[in-house]
């Protein structure tokens, strides 16, 4: 079954591209958003959050999920990965169902912060 499932070096090296490629480009259009009236906020902080999450996910090709998510909750990045999904999610509660505006921007910035506390988690002695 493992055989049958897995991917090959190229086709995941296809995968991270076009999932990081995706990523950047929400993150991109989400920003472009930004200075849309009324909803530009809503939507820079929906996409933002969308092009951090597709990001992360494109190095699942790399690793594979189940080995992924075992790095991820080591106890040398648990609390980085915490923060950081609680700021992904926070980021998203704010845009819909609170509709704060400044509450979203606030949670995009430590949404920034946190993600790049993760990544340099992954960085041995970088911490």
């Amino acid at each position: 079954v493992i055989d049958a499932t897995s991917l090959g070096w190229g086709t995941r090296v296809k995968g991270f591209v076009a999932c990081f490629a995706i990523g950047c480009l929400c993150s991109l259009l989400g920003s472009c958003l930004l200075w849309v009236p009324k909803k530009g906020l809503m939507l820079f902080a929906v996409f933002y959050t969308l092009g951090n999450i597709a990001s992360i996910g494109s190095t699942l090709f790399l690793m594979g999920p189940m080995k992924q998510l075992k790095r991820m909750f080591e106890p040398t990045r648990l609390i980085a990965t915490i923060v950081m999904l609680l700021c992904l999610t926070l980021t998203l509660c704010s845009a819909f169902w609170w509709r704060k505006e400044g509450l979203a921007l606030l949670f995009c910035i430590l949404q920034f912060f946190a993600l790049a506390w993760y990544s340099i988690s992954f960085i041995p002695f970088a911490r």
